[in-house]
């Protein structure tokens, strides 16, 4: 991948795991490392599609079956997931949550706030329960 200047371009935190994601999200069933290597194209070597692999495995948002020496990769979850856990482990590396929430929502343009108030709105299902 490279940028105007013909340098090579450094992708940006999580890109290459949403490229992942998403050619996954694509296949029609359970899909190797190589082909998700093929798929993306480019210059990515098999060991960095498999790490990439591997970390979206821990972050619970792909799953894996053996096959044969391998395994086989199926999505769990989509892109927008992958987004929403990046923000929240950026929100949990933050002392002052309030504040940072607050400067986040502040910040939105209007029509991202209407969804977010919406969003807000939806009644919780788990409110009332009993804590375990």
């Amino acid at each position: 991948m490279t940028g105007q200047d013909g340098r090579a371009r450094r992708r940006g935190q999580g890109e290459l795991e949403g490229q992942v994601l998403g050619a996954l999200r694509e296949a029609d069933g359970p899909v190797s490392a190589a082909w998700v290597q093929r798929r993306l194209g480019g210059d990515l070597a098999y060991t960095t599609v498999v790490t990439i692999l591997t970390r979206l495995l821990a972050k619970d948002v792909v799953s894996r079956e053996r096959h044969g020496r391998s395994f086989l990769w199926t999505p769990t979850a989509d892109v927008a997931r992958l987004a929403a856990l990046r923000m929240r482990r950026l929100l949990d590396g933050e002392r002052d949550r309030e504040a940072v929430l607050a400067s986040f929502v502040t910040a939105l343009p209007p029509g991202d706030e209407q969804v977010l108030r919406a969003l807000l709105d939806i009644p919780d299902p788990d409110a009332g329960r009993p804590e375990d």
